[in-house]
This record gives C-alpha cells, sequence and structure tokens, in this order.
C-alpha cells in the first residue's frame, strides 16, 4: 500500500517535520517492510555464540556497525522466536532505534537506575545487559497488568538486579526524591514513527487529539523523572513519534519550568548519523539547545525516534513541594 494511505492530517504535518533532503526517504519508509533486528543478551550468551548459531542454522544475519551487540535479518520474527536461543533468552528482538536510549545513558556499574515506564522491559532488560546485572535498576509502569509481562520478560533474560515500582512516573519523586544516578524515561506516545501503511493498526489510532493529550502527560512524567534524580545525573527523553509537541515542545516545557537547573547535552554515537532537534515549529521557536537533541528519521532499516539527553545542575526540590504532600497525607 502506498504512504498516502495514512491519516491526512499526519501527512499535512509530515513536510513541516522533516527535512526537504530525507523526505522521500521517509515517506517511502512508511509502505517498507524492514529487516529485523535483535541484540546479544549479554546476562546469557555472546555475539559469537550467535552469530555460530546462526549460521549452523542458515540465518543470514548482519552486524550492526554502530552497536556491537545488534543484528539485522531478513528472518521473519516467527521464525526468530521458533529459535531455542530465542525461547533461552539469549537475544532479544527489538527494534534499532529502540536500543540508543540505553546507549547514551553511560552506564557505570555502581549506578542506580530508574526506568519509569519500564513495561514490557526492552531497555530495562538492555540496561541490565549492557551493566552486566550490576548497580540497581528500579523498573516502574503505571500498568499492574504490564508489571506481570516486565517481570515475565526480565526473568526469561536473567535480568537480577532491578525491583520493580507500580507508581504513576509524575509521583515517583516523592518516594525516591533525587535518588537515582540515572533515569530513562521512554514515553508513552503517539508511534508516528512506526507507522506503515501496510497496517492500518499501526495507525488509524492516531489523531491529533492525541498527541495533545499525551504532550500534556509526557510534560509531567518527565518532570517527576527529573525530581527523582540527583543533582549531576542524566535523564534520557525518548520517543518513537515525530510530533515536536512530544519531542521538542515537551523538552522546551522543562527548559521553561526548570531554568538553569537541567541543560541539554549532545548525543553522539560513533558511526551512527543523528538528526539536530528542531528549534523552530510553525511560529514555535524552541531554545537553541534543542538541537543538542537527536531525531531518527524513518528509513528502511530504523523507525523515527527522538531522544534528549538532559544533565540535572542543581536540585529542583522545593520546600512547597513537601508541604503539599504532607497536607494531602494529612
Amino acid at each position: 500500500m502506498n504512504y498516502k494511505e495514512l491519516p491526512e492530517d499526519f501527512l499535512n504535518r509530515l513536510p513541516e517535520m522533516i527535512p526537504s533532503h530525507v523526505y522521500d526517504q521517509v515517506a517511502k519508509s512508511f509502505s517498507l517492510t524492514k529487516p529485523t533486528t535483535f541484540r546479544v543478551n549479554r546476562l546469557k550468551s555472546s555475539p559469537e555464540e550467535v552469530i555460530e548459531f546462526m549460521k549452523a542454522n542458515h540465518i543470514a544475519i548482519s552486524p550492526i556497525a554502530w552497536y556491537s551487540d545488534a543484528f539485522s535479518t531478513y528472518a521473519s520474527t516467527r521464525e526468530l522466536t521458533d529459535l531455542s536461543l530465542y525461547k533461552d533468552g539469549k537475544f532479544y528482538i527489538q527494534g534499532l532505534s529502540s536500543m540508543i536510549p540505553a546507549l547514551v545513558l553511560n552506564l557505570e556499574p555502581s549506578d542506580s537506575i530508574l526506568d519509569i515506564a519500564a513495561a514490557p522491559g526492552s531497555k530495562t532488560s538492555q540496561i541490565a545487559s549492557i551493566m552486566n546485572n550490576s548497580g540497581k535498576i528500579i523498573a516502574n509502569d503505571l500498568s499492574r497488568q504490564r508489571i506481570f509481562k516486565l517481570k515475565a520478560n526480565l526473568k526469561e533474560q536473567g535480568v537480577t538486579n532491578t525491583l520493580f515500582s507500580n507508581i504513576p512516573g509524575e509521583n515517583i519523586w516523592r518516594k525516591y526524591p533525587e535518588y537515582f544516578d540515572k533515569t530513562l524515561v521512554d514515553a508513552p506516545c503517539s508511534m508516528e514513527g512506526r507507522f506503515n501503511s501496510n497496517d492500518p493498526d499501526s495507525y488509524t489510532a492516531w489523531t491529533m487529539k492525541k498527541v495533545k493529550e499525551l504532550s500534556h502527560r509526557q510534560k509531567y512524567l518527565l518532570r517527576g523523572a527529573i525530581t527523582a534524580t540527583k543533582v549531576g545525573g542524566t535523564i534520557i527523553y525518548s520517543t518513537c513519534t515525530l510530533s515536536p509537541e512530544e519531542n521538542e515542545g515537551v523538552i522546551q516545557w522543562i527548559l521553561d519550568k526548570e531554568g538553569d537547573a537541567v541543560s541539554i547535552e549532545p548525543i553522539s554515537i560513533e558511526g551512527l548519523t543523528l538528526s539536530p532537534g528542531l528549534t523552530q515549529w510553525g511560529e514555535q521557536r524552541y531554545d537553541s539547545s534543542l538541537r543538542n537533541s537527536a531525531r531518527i528519521y524513518p528509513s528502511s532499516t530504523m523507525e523515527g525516534f527522538f531522544i534528549a539527553k538532559i544533565h540535572k545542575n542543581k536540585s529542583t526540590l522545593v520546600p512547597e513541594m513537601f508541604e503539599k504532600t504532607t497536607k494531602k497525607r494529612g
């Protein structure tokens, strides 16, 4: 099917969201079947074991230049999930763009990590794999049902350094005020970066009303994450959508609210080209530091994504916040 099957309001916005030099690539990507991508779970396996296994099973795989644990293949998801290596939790099927947020957290073995919207656990398990089950991860999710799926997923992956939490993300700072070294906010979003005209389920629920509702939720989720992070800590905000209201607009709101308590840091991964964040959307002007954020435009191999790396320069806790909390409890 042609990409023009996508929602009309979305298509009307697309030329403003996408630079002209990649517009054709992006438009065509919405009707392509992308290769299946996966990463090795270092808690249970190694790239060498996975490569040998795939070769023995006559499955052609290609390494990803910018991430030594990642591979792509034209084997179907069904073919991969039928493999004993997958069932043993030795590799994890995940989009390439989705692997980037954990990489740019710059994890250290002793870190305390918050994954504020963790289910189903793709990025939580990746963080645990990178950290070799050291440090501590709090995997939080608002839905009790998704927490069950999250727990099962992480158990299958051999993750042991993670505790679970079921708290609204915007309020988690009340239990963990300025506690975490690093926080991941992989926010619920309108998923425009995953639209595919061959899969109506990927886009039929999209509306501008939904974009605006999600933007409101994302702002408070991110603010809660910042308040739960230590001074000097890092917060990664990511979405799999193209909408500036859910991306740069959310970061601008945080800059307006928190002032010089936070700043936006550059993002780079050797071997991977990232596009800068927008500094203008319609009549809206964003802070020039938004160029430090990263946009990954949909392509033949990658889904659309947005990532911002936030450094916490000073405390965002104020006495009034605790007074309000105490009054509510009283």
